[in-house]
């Protein structure tokens, strides 16, 4: 077995998660516009797996990479992949976005969902950095998630999220969008798109100059 390969997946592992059976269609919708029509499209912190098996179908022209860094994430996509999975749908990879170099080089797109708000800033930062190097000129970088704007949350549900969120790691927390913006912008990567989605989270689009 090699570092970056998960553990052998069993059905009983499988995981799922409400969120993420609610949101994939209207993720969907925005990916078909913006993703390549081939190429390979990296996906960070995978979680369930359900929405790479989603996207896998919906884009067969794309090769679709799951990745995450938690061992029980990666046998719940392994066992999806098997499963459900389609013939453009790899096997997942360990991939700590903080350790470069990651498992995957190269990607023309990267797909990244409920991640940043998750995971302490430097996540994010370490994102950015891995992007700039992993994508072409023109390259994709998709965000999913909740996002402050102006300093100020959105719904004051999102205001309650965040509390949460901080109150179970201080390191954690809704991320503004400026913010986002501006440590992508250190790294070539140049916002493009910021779209309304539903239950008051936001799809950001970058692209790499």
């Amino acid at each position: 077995m090699q570092p970056h390969d998960p553990p052998p997946p069993q059905q009983s592992q499988v995981r799922s998660s409400p969120a993420a059976l609610r949101n994939r269609g209207a993720i969907a919708e925005v990916l078909a516009r913006v993703l390549p029509a081939e190429g390979r499209v990296l996906e960070i912190a995978s979680g369930t797996g359900e929405h790479a098996v989603s996207f896998a179908a919906a884009f067969p022209g794309v090769s679709w990479q799951p990745t995450d860094v938690d061992p029980g994430a990666l046998a719940s996509i392994a066992a999806r992949v098997i499963s459900e999975g389609t013939p453009n749908l790899r096997a997942p990879l360990r991939l700590d976005v903080g350790a470069w170099p990651w498992p995957v080089e190269a990607a023309e797109a990267i797909v990244c969902i409920n991640m940043i708000h998750i995971a302490p800033w430097s996540a994010c930062e370490a994102l950015m950095a891995g992007a700039g190097r992993v994508l072409p000129a023109g390259g994709l970088l998709f965000l999913y998630g909740p996002f402050k704007r102006g300093g100020q949350h959105t719904a004051p549900s999102n205001a309650a999220f965040d509390d949460d969120l901080r109150a179970r790691d201080p390191a954690w927390g809704v991320r503004d969008e400026a913010v986002v913006r501006a440590a992508a912008a250190t790294h070539g990567l140049q916002a493009t798109e910021l779209v309304a989605m539903p239950a008051n989270n936001f799809s950001l689009v970058f692209r790499r100059g």
